[in-house]
């Protein structure tokens, strides 16, 4: 007499593939090297990769001060290029016929010091920018707890009282936004009033 087939298999596959609750993506996965068939995911797959493949370049330009060239063709033809010092003065070095490369000429140290203050310093907007994205949410969490708590079917009507110093004028703002917002697409539609006679 035969088994019937495990369903367990098929419940671990199912979990694996599904995003947990509350997570919008399915976060980082594994792809196999293969040609990806949708032209959209293809697209998307390009442009993540491309800007990849840009960081790694610009990461061994900086850590070595390597001169490098990368010239990647889009399957619509179009050409996007990198380079360190850039991509011309690098392809420029370049011997057509395939007998030799002239060096490329090297950056001085100053040169080097600024590229690297220049990345330290993008670093460190990144930090704020990430910093300031957390505050931002912490700020909405704390309004949509209010709202919950106070029974409210929308944020803006929230119990302002009942915000802290931090979030009043996060607050403030969106209403503003929120009014600009209305008002703008009020303006744009007919007027429904109708015309005295």
């Amino acid at each position: 007499m035969t088994q019937p087939p495990r369903l367990l298999p098929v419940v671990e596959r199912a979990t694996t593939t599904l995003p947990p609750l509350g997570k919008k993506t399915k976060g980082r996965q594994r792809r196999e090297n293969r040609r990806v068939e949708d032209k959209e995911s293809r697209q998307v797959t390009f442009s993540k990769r491309k800007s990849g493949l840009w960081k790694k370049a610009a990461e061994l330009a900086l850590l070595c001060r390597a001169s490098l060239a990368i010239v990647v063709f889009s399957e619509a033809g179009k050409a996007f290029a990198f380079g360190s010092p850039s991509a011309d003065a690098v392809l420029a070095c370049a011997d057509v016929d395939g007998d030799a490369l002239a060096p490329v000429p090297a950056a001085d140290d100053v040169e080097w010091e600024a590229l690297e203050a220049l990345c330290r310093e993008t670093g460190a907007k990144g930090l704020e920018v990430a910093a300031e994205a957390e505050r931002m949410s912490a700020v909405g969490k704390k309004v949509v707890e209010v709202q919950t708590q106070a029974g409210k079917r929308f944020w803006w009507e929230a119990d302002v009282e009942a915000l802290g110093e931090a979030e009043l004028p996060v607050f403030a703002r969106a209403l503003q936004r929120l009014r600009d917002n209305v008002r703008r697409h009020a303006d744009k539609m007919p007027s429904a009033a109708p015309q005295p006679h």
